[in-house]
């Protein structure tokens, strides 16, 4: 099964694909629920799928939460998840799982055939470009639990927004201006990589920063 919300994406992987002797291409899917609905009614061993792609119904939460919920529902499907992320903190979480091969979207695609076909013999696959810059986990600013390059204060504040206070209330909380507030937001998400609210939420999730014992 193959899911990407680009055309010419699914096109170049199932033209790939089905060169391949023993291979059926059983579905297709463009967004997180329509993957969801086509896995619920298509058996299939083999899903092949963006990692970000858009939900307009709002179902998926972050990056990671489509390939958790896939995960939990359908433990022995052999996932190859093909991305254009460069964080380092959610290649990571994905990396970790033993069941999720993981390749770049810049690998060539004979490394697609390899990461199914290795999934097919019990070992994940890493392609190489996700493996070097899984090898140098400092150039993103994303690093590993309990080892942030965050401030005491930025760690409190990405804290409590992630917990869904707005920023009027975390400067009220703190005693600070709301401007310090949203510089200091914006510096730890330079640190920790991302552009965005929703890459802050999965930066967070992948590292557990809301474990984070803040030093102030």
């Amino acid at each position: 099964m193959l899911a990407d919300d680009h055309p010419f994406v699914l096109l170049g992987v199932r033209a790939t694909l089905e060169t391949q002797a023993g291979v059926t291409i059983v579905g297709q899917a463009v967004s997180p629920a329509s993957l969801i609905e086509l896995l619920r009614r298509t058996p299939c061993d083999v899903l092949v799928t963006d990692l970000s792609m858009p939900d307009p119904g709002g179902g998926v939460e972050d990056e990671l939460s489509l390939i958790r919920q896939i995960r939990d529902e359908w433990p022995r499907l052999r996932v190859v998840v093909m991305s254009t992320s460069t964080n380092p903190a959610i290649l990571r979480v994905l990396a970790s799982d033993g069941a999720v091969s993981l390749l770049s979207k810049t690998e060539p695609m004979h490394e697609l055939w390899r990461a199914i076909d290795g999934g097919e013999h019990g070992a994940a696959y890493i392609g190489r470009s996700i493996a070097r810059l899984l090898a140098r986990p400092n150039e993103a600013g994303c690093e590993q639990p309990l080892a942030l390059p965050l401030s005491g204060m930025q760690a409190m504040i990405v804290r409590m927004f992630v917990e869904g206070r707005s920023i009027g209330e975390i400067a009220a909380a703190l005693g600070c201006h709301r401007r310090t507030v949203i510089r200091q937001k914006r510096e730890a998400m330079v640190k920790l990589g991302v552009t965005n609210d929703p890459g802050l939420f999965s930066c967070v999730r992948a590292i557990g920063i809301l474990k984070f014992e803040s030093d102030i």
